[in-house]
């Protein structure tokens, strides 16, 4: 996440830190600073985390980056990511990066700023603690929530989650499954483009971005997926339940996309 005249905000550390890395060290190197960064982990499942060691402006002894994330029953953030990170399962250990990685350990509700950034985050429904955020710069809100078990029958929404996405210029979410698939994975920790929508709306959020696509569904589910999710948001299906909130208008819904980028500007 880009925000003028503050240094990179990044959401997660999943397989794209890499590619982000090149990124960020090829503009690094024109303007012939190390890196200096923020991330906001939602939690520790591998498909969040696995790009860390794989992240080239570590390398450079004089970048930092600071990590905030869930904290651990069992050991601190550092702890644990320094045990996936280590023989056997990588050739290095962590503590032989080279940059300076700075762990900080969270309990929602709990409210941090990087620069003029402001950030909110509060614990929500998923396997393992979890964390969304809630992220205002320049005048908008975004909100990040990756993972979110939903309920049963979708028909409420936890208050932490709200919260977050209240009023939100953007809300990036969980949209994993159909309501299909959900009738038999509704103890995996997930939710639906139905019930993603329910949580926009009832918020009153301005977008929404489904996200963390099922890596077994193609372009085109997923394209089905966005089409009923986009006939949900401006009420055109009459499913019950899914009729939207009295004085709330039609919410734009996109996909999340490799490559994509959104300009949320600035009030």
């Amino acid at each position: 996440m880009d925000v003028d005249g503050e240094q990179p905000l990044i959401l997660d550390m999943g397989t794209g830190l890499r590619a982000l890395g090149a990124t960020l060290g090829a503009r690094l190197e024109l303007d012939g600073h190390p890196l200096r960064a923020t991330v906001l982990l939602t939690h520790l499942h591998y498909d969040h985390v696995l790009g860390l060691p794989f992240f080239g402006p570590m390398r450079n002894p004089e970048s930092v980056l600071d990590i905030y994330g869930p904290s651990q029953e069992a050991s601190s953030l550092h702890g644990v990511l320094s045990k996936m990170v280590r023989p056997p399962f990588f050739p290095v250990n962590m503590a032989d990066f080279s940059g300076d990685l700075r762990f900080h350990d969270l309990d929602g509700p709990v409210e941090l700023t990087a620069g003029s950034i402001r950030v909110e985050a509060r614990s929500v429904p998923h396997i393992g603690h979890t964390l969304g955020y809630r992220i205002e710069a320049d005048g908008r809100v975004l909100a990040y929530i990756p993972d979110h078990q939903a309920p049963v029958g979708f028909q409420t929404v936890e208050d932490e989650v709200l919260r977050l996405c209240e009023g939100a210029d953007l809300v990036i979410h969980d949209s994993q499954y159909t309501d299909q698939e959900f009738t038999t994975l509704s103890d995996w920790g997930h939710s639906t483009g139905n019930y993603a929508v329910r949580v926009a709306q009832e918020s009153g959020a301005r977008s929404l971005c489904m996200f963390h696509h099922d890596p077994a569904h193609s372009d085109d589910e997923i394209d089905q997926m966005l089409e009923w999710a986009q006939q949900l948001a401006a009420g055109s299906t009459g499913i019950a339940g899914n009729d939207r909130p009295a004085g709330h208008p039609a919410i734009d819904v996109t996909a999340a996309s490799e490559g994509a980028t959104v300009d949320l500007g600035a009030c």
